[in-house]
């Protein structure tokens, strides 16, 4: 699949810079999206289920932990992608 088509439908692939908006506050702000690697998240995505999750990867360190679990409607992806 080519990646214009990913671009032009606003999909997240891994390693995209994203922004997240979700309901922490705190770690609001950019981060490298990657698929969420727990088993939960595993079996859901081989399943099919809509709702994708991620793990998202603070590039600069500040959220060592970074976030995992996230859903695709709390981020979007960054217009430095484009």
């Amino acid at each position: 699949m080519s990646s214009t088509l990913f671009r032009g439908a606003d999909l997240i692939e891994s390693g995209d810079l994203v922004i997240y908006h979700g309901s922490k506050p705190d770690y609001h702000g950019l981060y490298i999206a990657l698929p969420c690697p727990c088993r939960y998240c595993y079996i859901a995505d081989v399943r099919g289920t809509p709702d994708a999750r991620y793990a998202l990867v603070d590039p600069w360190g500040e959220h060592p932990r970074g976030l995992v679990h996230v859903r695709r409607q709390s981020i979007t992806r960054s217009v430095a992608n484009s």
